[in-house]
């Protein structure tokens, strides 16, 4: 299926996730059906999308006029079969259990055509190995994060059986949503953000436990310094500004449990990060204090904006 043959999407799933994504296809042209066997969970969804986009109005990112072709091209609906059977897109995003999954694709084997792409929201579970459906090419995961309206990434996640074609079309459908998709080379366990969220949370509910630090500290400090950092360096590049030979020294010096040996082989070879030119990212000899500089300019700009919008306090 080429990306211009898509017109028809189904969500299935009206909760956190779901709602949200229905109404982003339909905000960019697409016809929409929001299913959900719970008819509260339908009611709830219209509710929350109408807000999402009473929000947007709010902040001129839409208009007025664009509020009632938006939700013309959503049909809320508790009927399945009738949805698949005309759907071109399907996005699974129901509750994270794997019987329930495993039953709905079944349904949806049933039901779509064979050349339908289906797609899990599934934010860790091995959907490829839990569910069972004819043409497995057309299986892949479109993880999206909450909330889906705002927020632009969306991790693709093919199968060993993900046919190139269905990947290129997944690529293609979300540039024209707007989203920024990131295509991982292959399945694992949680992806890229949930693997790095997971750690994080491990640590955060160990302090709590022991109490050595509140939930306000947490957040406080995580805003302040990761809030202002991440969005500048990013992860990985962070270390080349702290200086890898200074990371490897550290990993040494707290004797830890566990050595990387990326950053061993890399100060072997004298890439050190920013202050030598190349480290995990190259820099193509540019000047150090030019890459320093323009890091501060930008961690001053982010720094003024949370300070601006009182994002150090708590919601």
């Amino acid at each position: 299926m080429n990306l211009d043959e898509i017109e028809h999407i189904v969500v299935v799933g009206a909760g956190t996730m779901g709602h949200a994504i229905a109404q982003v296809y339909a905000q960019h042209g697409f016809r929409v059906d929001l299913v959900d066997k719970n008819l509260k969970a339908l009611e709830r969804a219209n509710k929350l999308i109408k807000s999402n986009l009473s929000l947007l109005i709010e902040l001129e990112k839409i208009t007025s006029k664009d509020l009632p072709p938006i939700l013309n091209k959503i049909n809320f609906t508790s009927d399945l079969e009738s949805s698949a059977q005309k759907a071109d897109l399907v996005v699974e995003a129901v509750n994270e259990v794997a019987n329930i999954k495993e039953e709905l694709f079944e349904e949806l084997n049933q039901n779509c055509r064979e050349d339908t792409i289906l797609a899990s929201n599934t934010s860790g579970l091995n959907i490829f190995e839990i569910v069972d459906v004819q043409n497995p090419e057309r299986l892949i995961i479109h993880h999206w994060f909450c909330p889906a309206y705002i927020l632009p990434l969306v991790e693709i996640v093919p199968g060993s059986k993900t046919s190139k074609e269905v990947i290129d079309v997944s690529v293609g459908l979300m540039e024209k949503l707007g989203k920024k998709p990131l295509v991982m080379k292959e399945y694992v366990e949680s992806f890229i953000i949930n693997r790095i969220q997971r750690v994080i949370f491990v640590q955060v509910y160990e302090m709590l436990q022991k109490g050595w630090a509140t939930p306000e500290q947490i957040d406080f400090a995580v805003k302040t310094i990761i809030g202002v950092r991440f969005p500048v360096q990013g992860v990985v590049q962070s270390q080349d500004f702290t200086g890898l030979e200074l990371i490897l020294d550290k990993q040494k010096e707290y004797k830890m449990n566990k050595r990387y040996p990326q950053v061993e082989n890399l100060v072997k070879q004298g890439h050190l990060g920013v202050r030598t030119g190349k480290g995990f990212y190259d820099y193509h000899n540019r000047d150090e204090l030019e890459l320093f500089k323009k890091r501060d300019k930008n961690c001053i700009k982010v720094l003024d904006l949370l300070e601006k919008i009182n994002a150090f306090e708590p919601l």
